[in-house]
């Protein structure tokens, strides 16, 4: 269809090095507007933020840029403070608007971006710069990530400990969309609110042997809702080691560990005994610890009775905080490989317990099958993430639209000793 060009695209050069700066060439050397350099889009779009110089503009209202006629359209919208962070935004089809669907932070300074094109697809450009205000309320939330700065097993998940208890649903979803985790290689992961003051992060499956897994937040000068504010947050590095998984077999008496999908090691063992049967599922080494004083009366065994005992307990690698070890029990080495004949604990000799306790670190995967036990408890009692199946995970999510499910704050297990 013919139609009369807009002015703007058939101006002469040097109007368009006028509107663009000097020492700028806006139109190419066959004189054709589409090989020209963006023209100034003022006049093609309107911005809700603050029209008066020096005047801070409303975090809680969200941006907007909207083309002002169909004679061109918005093409792409950037919007980032001073520290980098970007907003995210939704950008109409038809290219007539743009909007934030990431809230702004307080007391900070935006560049916004606008790239558009007229009708005849002349490329066009604005740069727009603002602050925001700073927040009225001095209420903080704040957000600690773990576990601390190391290097860690692919089971290990990631935490965030808020200081404020968040409820609703859509604070929830400011909250999470704020904590980000990168990882290289990239992986598919998800956060899961446990509680609501806790959340822990975990990708589909275990994190890639030697990945690097990066953790900050951006929550700093968010409006979360009500008077509470994003507050600062320390970030977080980790490296991950090698893919050391250890599957414990209850039924034929053997763990098996393997490195990297490769099998390095079968050890005999024993597990629980009836009664006192050992946890199915999977299950993330907490801590090592080379000596440890068992003591029964500190899982609700009463002191003289028949299971009674107090021992003392070499290479101990901790995998609940309710007492369940992987350790040496030299006392049972006639029933490793044999019989289960402990209180819970997964017993081997004291040279096998030693190269175990050498080969695995924070993070590793101790797996139970085939135990009368009940499964790992997913929260309160060591990480038991992995249990819970992805879907699920995914639905633990605000973003996801889910509900969380997880015990109440406070439910989490008291750390006790152990059980031998």
């Amino acid at each position: 269809m013919n139609h009369t060009p807009r002015t703007r695209t058939v101006v002469s050069c040097a109007l368009l090095v006028t509107a663009l700066g000097a020492g700028v060439t806006a139109c190419g050397s066959d004189g054709n507007p589409l090989s020209a350099r963006p023209y100034d889009a003022a006049g093609l779009i309107s911005f809700n933020g603050p029209t008066e110089a020096g005047k801070p503009a409303d975090p809680d209202k969200p941006l907007e840029v909207t083309a002002n006629s169909d004679e061109g359209r918005i093409t792409d919208v950037t919007a980032q403070d001073a520290t980098g962070r970007r907003v995210a935004g939704e950008l109409a089809a038809d290219g007539s608007r743009w909007h934030s669907t990431s809230p702004l932070a307080a007391n900070a300074h935006y560049t916004v971006t606008v790239s558009t094109e007229d009708e005849d697809g002349a490329p066009g450009r604005k740069v727009l710069t603002f602050d925001t205000s700073r927040p009225t309320s001095k209420q903080r939330l704040n957000v600690t990530f773990g576990p601390e700065k190391g290097t860690y097993g692919v089971g290990q998940p990631i935490t965030a400990q808020l200081d404020h208890e968040i409820k609703d649903k859509a604070q929830r979803a400011v909250v999470e969309q704020a904590l980000r985790v990168d990882s290289t290689p990239a992986v598919q992961g998800s956060w899961y609110w446990v509680d609501n003051k806790e959340l822990h992060y975990r990708p589909k499956d275990y994190w890639p042997a030697h990945a690097t897994v990066q953790v900050h937040s951006n929550l700093e000068g968010v409006r979360v809702g009500g008077r509470l504010w994003g507050g600062a947050a320390k970030p977080l590095k980790l490296t991950i080691g090698d893919r050391i998984e250890a599957v414990t077999d209850a039924a034929t008496h053997q763990m098996t560990v393997y490195k990297n999908g490769k099998e390095i090691n079968q050890i005999p063992i024993t597990t629980g005994k009836p009664g006192f049967e050992t946890r199915n599922g999977v299950k993330v080494v907490l801590a090592k610890q080379y000596y440890v004083r068992m003591r029964g009366t500190t899982v609700g065994i009463a002191e003289g009775s028949a299971d009674s005992y107090d021992l003392p307990v070499y290479y101990a690698t901790r995998v609940t905080w309710s007492g369940e070890y992987v350790h040496a029990a030299p006392w049972s080495v006639g029933s490793q490989g044999y019989a289960n004949v402990s209180h819970g604990c997964t017993g081997m000799s004291t040279s096998n317990a030693e190269w175990f306790f050498n080969t695995v670190r924070e993070g590793d995967i101790v797996k139970v099958v085939n135990s009368n036990g009940d499964e790992m408890e997913p929260f309160g009692n060591g990480f038991g993430d992995w249990n819970v199946d992805w879907q699920k995970w995914r639905k633990g999510s605000a973003l996801f639209k889910g509900t969380p499910d997880g015990p109440a704050p406070g439910d989490a297990l008291r750390v006790q000793p152990a059980a031998a």
